[in-house]
């Protein structure tokens, strides 16, 4: 069973390596929606997956870092894409939700990303 929360967050960013006069080199920003989705069989005690507090008790020393701040800015974002951030983010949900199954980033109504860990 697959359970998830959503989470909000505005920030600015810059795309530096994309190509001469491509629109997302210029300063911008967004508001990034993120969907965090843990997989594990209910428990038959709880009747739940995981406790949706613990999500969003994982999520919120990560949303402190990037709700409101240049993305850039911060170590190992210094390219942040969607893939990227997914991956940023992934990482330091990972050891508070060993159950993770993926990140899902909306950096607009209709662009996105999936991650789903290494491999």
């Amino acid at each position: 069973m697959e359970i998830f929360k959503e989470f909000t967050f505005e920030a600015a960013h810059r795309l530096p390596n994309v190509p001469p006069g491509h629109k997302c080199s210029r300063l911008h920003g967004h508001s990034f929606r993120v969907s965090v989705h843990v997989e594990a069989p209910v428990g038959d005690d709880t009747g739940w997956v995981r406790d949706f507090a613990d999500l969003t008790g994982a999520m919120q020393p990560v949303l402190a870092c990037l709700d409101h701040y240049y993305l850039n800015e911060i170590s190992g974002l210094e390219n942040p894409t969607s893939e990227i951030l997914a991956g940023w983010i992934w990482e330091r949900l990972r050891p508070s939700l060993p159950e993770l199954s993926q990140v899902v980033i909306r950096e607009t109504c209709t662009s996105g990303c999936v991650y789903r860990g290494h491999g």
